[in-house]
């Protein structure tokens, strides 16, 4: 495969360099493709052997005959999840957008955002 068509196989995946407390160090993924697969000191460091991983690995896969996942950017969303909570949860948002005077899809919408 020619190196700049893997590149653009590539840039359609989300990277993620994050800091993990629990390792002391950043550490990269690139889902649905790869879980946490690098890691290092350095986050600038860490985000370029990530992207060169996730080359990698899609050469593999498709070397292989499988097919690559569906990239988070590709996918549609609807803007409707389910979300199951304890009764007691639920009965305690419910109060809390009542007393703000909204629904409970909009209270919680906004609380969604604030995460």
């Amino acid at each position: 495969m020619k190196n700049n068509e893997l590149k653009a196989k590539s840039a359609r995946y989300m990277k993620i360099v994050e800091w993990s407390g629990e390792d002391g160090c950043f550490v990269g993924s690139a889902p649905p493709l790869i879980g946490p697969c690098c890691h290092g000191k350095d986050e600038a460091r860490v985000y370029a052997e990530l992207c060169q991983i996730v080359e990698e690995w899609i050469e593999v896969l498709e070397g292989d005959g499988h097919a690559l996942p569906e990239p988070l950017a590709a996918k549609k969303f609807s803007g409707k999840f389910v979300l199951r909570v304890e009764p007691a949860l639920h009965r305690r948002l419910a109060a809390k957008a009542l007393a703000a005077g909204e629904s409970l899809n909009s209270y919680c919408t906004k609380t969604l955002v604030k995460a």
